[in-house]
């Protein structure tokens, strides 16, 4: 048998969650690159998701804290939707992706692990990505660290 070591989950499990909203508190703190805050709008802004499903896996949020995308203005959500598109088109010019699954998790019913502030999430996707690990295992391997991902789609927002 196979073993992956991933000795970097073992910090995030045993860690102290951080209380507060870490999509309202990250924008906040000005260390855009620590952060992985990819690209900031007017109203919205991207950032890496730290426990990603697959290399680039993206997330669009509004600075404003809202639940559901029904509080946001049409501005917002306008903008929301073009940073969205525009992940779409450098994750594809970037990493060469066969396909995304994108989507938001409203609710915690619905999977949401931030569920008072609304986000998008851009998970790109490729042929062949998913192996035998998430099935027999409960068990993903991301083939690219978060910091190398960063420093290829950093700047091209």
């Amino acid at each position: 048998m196979d073993t992956v070591w991933a000795p970097w989950r073992m910090t995030y499990i045993e860690m102290e969650k951080p209380s507060g909203c870490i999509l309202c508190s990250k924008p906040r703190e000005n260390k855009d690159t620590a952060n992985y805050i990819l690209y900031r709008a007017q109203s919205n802004f991207i950032i890496l998701n730290s426990y990603p499903y697959n290399p680039g896996h993206l997330m669009v949020a509004p600075y404003r804290h809202v639940a559901s995308p029904e509080e946001l203005s049409r501005e917002e959500l306008l903008e929301h939707s073009e940073l969205v598109t525009r992940s779409l088109v450098i994750l594809r010019e970037s990493f060469g992706c066969d396909g995304f699954n994108l989507g938001m998790n409203l609710g915690t019913v619905a999977g949401a692990g931030i569920t008072d502030h609304m986000h998008s999430h851009i998970v790109p996707r490729w042929q062949g990505d998913t192996n035998f690990m998430p099935v027999i295992a409960s068990t993903r391997v991301i083939p690219q660290a978060l910091k190398d991902t960063y420093q290829k789609l950093k700047g091209k927002f």
